[in-house]
């Protein structure tokens, strides 16, 4: 299981003010995530929302389940290092992943890069990640995709 911050009440207070704002704002995080998928070449991109025991994409495209548990989900690693980007070039060779069943079963995860969303407080809400069953030669466009994370930032949290 991922590793649960000092701060987790408070955090999660922070998560609830967010889910309303992540809904209405659908149509433009879809855009957000088609374009990391993009700028990323992977099938599947999503902007994630961790709360006390689930992982939900509030958008995503590509074949990924909306929600899935905490315990299994990368981004909830992820957000534990606001302001870094999380890489996972692969999985199957990642101590944190090598057994999770997002690895073993479908999606299969191989490569897998999330960049932390924060509110204007600090606290961690989730992640855009992108994610792909085949392993990548290069490293996507980081400072492109913290560009886009930003985005995500500020139309749910902000």
């Amino acid at each position: 299981m991922a590793f649960v911050p000092f701060d987790e009440e408070r955090r999660l207070e922070a998560v609830e003010r967010v889910w309303q704002p992540a809904r209405d704002q659908q149509a433009a995080l879809r855009d957000v995530v088609e374009e990391a998928a993009r700028v990323a070449h992977t099938p599947i991109a999503a902007v994630s929302i961790i709360d006390r025991r689930r992982q939900c994409f509030v958008s995503k495209t590509g074949d990924v389940d909306d929600e899935m548990p905490r315990a299994i989900s990368f981004c909830a690693h992820a957000i534990h290092r606001p302001g870094e980007p999380m890489i996972v070039p692969d999985a199957r060779h990642d101590k944190r992943f090598f057994d999770n069943p997002l690895v073993t079963a479908a999606p299969f995860i191989r490569f897998y890069a999330g960049l932390p969303l924060v509110d204007r407080a600090g606290y961690p809400l989730g992640a855009l990640c992108v994610i792909d069953d085949k392993l990548h030669d290069e490293m996507p466009d980081l400072y492109r995709l913290g560009e886009l994370a930003r985005g995500a930032e500020r139309l749910i949290a902000h």
